[in-house]
């Protein structure tokens, strides 16, 4: 069927599951085939930890550089804002998504797509997992050693969806 079919039916179910959980009722059983997608989550780990470094850096330089009652509060501010963003992004888990017919990711605060017909090529090595788009944007590159992905699992996915939409799949 075609993609804006498929949405009305999904936005309608969403409204039909909306009104049966006001009267009470469960979700209907009928469930989209578009709306399922493989989600591969990662952890960051590098950054929070030195920001979290930094952050306990700038209390020990605080507590003991400054005469005696001289800290201000403002110090404090900063340090707490450190660890408050070290915290957040160690949260906010990065991820891979592979729907039917495009792949999207969460990069600087928002989330990128890439449809099937916009890769070039995927590359999976040991340890990566690179996707190409054909314009000049920036490779999506998901490492083990940075972001903790399951790089095994996060392969096959990539490889069922590059068989499905013929795009290059490039092994190293």
């Amino acid at each position: 069927m075609a993609r804006s079919w498929e949405r009305m039916v999904q936005r309608n179910q969403k409204q039909l599951n909306a009104r049966r959980k006001k009267e009470g009722k469960g979700a209907s059983a009928s469930v989209s085939a578009a709306g399922k997608a493989d989600i591969y989550r990662g952890r960051n780990i590098i950054f929070p930890t030195l920001l979290f470094v930094l952050g306990l850096l700038y209390a020990f330089v605080g507590l003991v550089g400054t005469p005696e009652g001289v800290n201000s509060a403002w110090n404090w501010i900063g340090i707490a804002l450190y660890m408050l963003l070290a915290a957040l992004i160690f949260f906010r888990r990065p991820y891979l998504k592979i729907e039917r017919s495009r792949l999207s990711t969460f990069k600087f605060n928002r989330e990128r797509i890439l449809a099937a017909g916009d890769i070039g090529k995927i590359v999976v090595s040991r340890g990566t997992v690179t996707i190409v788009p054909k314009s000049k944007r920036g490779k999506w590159v998901f490492a083990r050693l940075t972001n903790r992905y399951d790089i095994e699992a996060m392969s096959k996915g990539v490889e069922a969806f590059a068989a499905q939409h013929k795009i290059t799949l490039v092994r190293e």
